[in-house]
């Protein structure tokens, strides 16, 4: 079932997934997580909010695929989301909220469809949104199938100066959990690790008995009076209600030394209550102990809208159980397919983008050695090399720099790219990082030019070595002129200063010739045991 999908969500759930398959969804959808928000309720006429909407690419705006989304929910056949999101429309009219929220819309309305009957969904937002977002669901599921409104307080918000600011900071995201149906399962969480608890622990648990195991005493006499319950054990009498339990239950407790015994015969068993046997402190919809991950953090591999890995660990744990399903339809970095694993859970993850399926694919296998999985919609060869290229050169350009793991130039941004598509980071005598420039042709017009180009941006951003990756074959004139930049000298030897890797030879495993390539890039992530934990052991 392990299957990771390159394409839009929309389409991929629509031609790949049965009704009623999924057990457990969870998505954290762009645009609203990582948005700069002035622009979300400015019209889309101005051109200054045209230049910021397209200076990130994962703004959604309003335009034809807006207005299709809408469309597909107007038609849809659920007349509740329907009326829901004209009336949005009604009030917000044609601005990037009300697109994000059609976009959305008729994306729930498929995860619905593949959610099975006891099945549940996370949506992760954050505040700008998550009012309309609840009203959305509210349709799409039901407004009787809502759980919770969870709070996670990402960051303390102590480096956030807001004394300029016209708000007070904000340092927390939303997570909607509905269900299906009532049929949902649902297993609550603990947590030992919190200050609140430590401070009950301390105060409470300050006997220890015979075994050494810490407990505190818990009242057994009857708030109601109850004649059955009204008996003397070892020479302590009841109070004129009774005792809590049976004599029965007394003497299995007494064996198991679960009773206190007052040296008072006047006073009053109790009941052990022992440290070892609790749970912890179960877990509320406000959630202040995760932290994000920040830029030292040994989990960050380097994507910028990474999730710590305990906040999936914690969805999936209490919403599903081992063998289940689980899907991440915006799966980005793969943490919730990274978690789904380790826990020993089906998983699906979807993105529109090569370069998340490329670290995915890295992070499990860096993980998980020996996974399997199925990777649909990116290139298996040549041909689908091709096709890609044709369909879209921006996405050919980050499949091909994740093939030697590099980081695209920029952040993905399309556009003028100075002659860079990639950046490799590497340690040639291990303590200065140097980079490499990595440029990618997709055309069939590769020409000794282009090689030359290279070499001037090499020597133009002082870069140490340039990788140029053709989807062509490489001339002779091309290789020549690669030979003619010379070599970078290292203490490990001579490295060649402009190296020509085509698509063909990337696809049989041929890799960039670069001393001590550093992990800054996007890093590897920890190992994972047999039993799902951590190897402690650095790489």
């Amino acid at each position: 079932m392990n299957k990771l999908y390159y394409g839009d969500n929309l389409t991929v759930l629509k031609n790949c997934f049965d009704d009623k398959s999924v057990d457990l969804i969870y998505l954290d959808p762009p645009f609203n997580s990582q948005a700069t928000y002035n622009v979300l309720f400015k019209s889309t006429a101005g051109e200054q909010s045209r230049a910021q909407i397209e200076a990130f690419e994962d703004t959604w705006h309003w335009g034809d695929e807006a207005e299709l989304a809408f469309d597909g929910v107007m038609t849809s056949g659920n007349s509740d989301a329907a009326e829901m999101l004209r009336a949005m429309r009604s009030f917000l009219k044609e601005n990037d909220m009300m697109a994000y929220l059609s976009m959305m819309a008729v994306r729930l309305l498929e995860l619905h469809r593949v959610l099975k009957p006891a099945g549940s969904l996370y949506l992760h937002c954050d505040p700008t949104a998550s009012h309309y977002l609840k009203l959305v669901m509210d349709a799409v599921f039901g407004p009787g199938n809502f759980r919770n409104e969870i709070t996670w307080k990402r960051r303390v918000g102590m480096s956030s100066a807001v004394h300029k600011s016209n708000r007070f900071g904000v340092c927390t995201d939303i997570v909607l959990f509905y269900a299906k149906s009532a049929d949902a399962a649902f297993f609550p969480q603990y947590n030992k690790d919190t200050p609140e608890y430590q401070a009950y622990v301390a105060e409470r648990f300050t006997m220890v008995d015979d075994q050494g195991r810490k407990f505190r005493t818990d009242n057994l006499t009857n708030p109601a009076y109850r004649p059955n319950l009204i008996y003397e054990y070892k020479g302590y009498k009841p109070t004129a209600h009774g005792w809590a339990i049976t004599k029965e239950k007394m003497e299995q407790w007494d064996k198991e030394g679960r009773l206190y015994f007052p040296k008072n015969k006047d006073g009053r068993i109790a009941r052990k209550r022992f440290l070892d046997e609790l749970k912890g402190m179960p877990i509320q919809n406000l959630w202040t102990d995760i932290a994000e991950i920040n830029s030292q953090a040994q989990e960050r591999l380097g994507y910028p809208t990474q999730k710590p890995q305990a906040l999936l660990e914690r969805i999936i744990q209490a919403s599903s159980k081992e063998g289940d399903i689980v899907l991440d339809p915006f799966c980005g970095c793969g943490t919730t397919i990274h978690a789904a694993q380790k826990l020993k859970r089906e998983w699906i993850g979807i993105d529109i983008t090569h370069l998340a399926i490329s670290l995915i694919e890295k992070r499990l296998k860096d993980a998980f050695p020996g996974i399997k999985y199925e990777v649909h919609g990116t290139p298996k060869d040549l041909d689908g090399a091709r096709a890609l290229a044709e369909q879209d050169k921006y996405q050919f350009q980050w499949w091909a720099v994740s093939l030697v793991n590099a980081v695209p130039f920029g952040g993905k941004k399309k556009g003028a790219d100075s002659g860079i598509d990639g950046l490799i980071y590497f340690k040639p005598e291990g303590k200065t990082t140097e980079k490499a420039i990595v440029s990618v042709k997709g055309g069939d017009n590769v020409n000794v030019a282009m090689v030359r180009d290279l070499a001037h941006v090499v020597d133009r951003e002082k870069a140490k070595i340039g990788v140029f990756i053709t989807l062509a074959d490489s001339t002779g004139p091309m290789r020549t002129e690669a030979v003619k930049a010379g070599y970078y000298e290292t203490i490990y030897g001579k490295y060649p200063k402009i190296q020509i890797l085509t698509i063909a030879e990337l696809f049989e495993g041929k890799q960039p010739n670069i001393p001590l390539v550093d992990s800054a890039s996007f890093k590897k992530a920890a190992r994972e045991s047999e039993g799902g934990e951590q190897d402690k052991l650095p790489f």
